[in-house]
């Protein structure tokens, strides 16, 4: 079961490359998630500034 070091030199990329999309993608939703929680935080300050009667 010896593998040509071609072989195992394209999984090992495919294995980093699959990483660094995964920690982009991680990246991205944990953003999202700041942003919606500032956004609500920003709208929840604003009505409690000038609360409705």
């Amino acid at each position: 079961m010896n593998q040509p070091a071609d072989s195992q030199a394209a999984r090992d990329a495919a294995r980093k490359a699959r990483n660094g999309r995964n920690i982009a993608l991680g990246l991205g939703l944990v953003a999202f998630v700041v942003m919606v929680f500032v956004v609500t935080l920003v709208r929840l300050g604003a009505n409690v500034a000038h609360p409705h009667p």
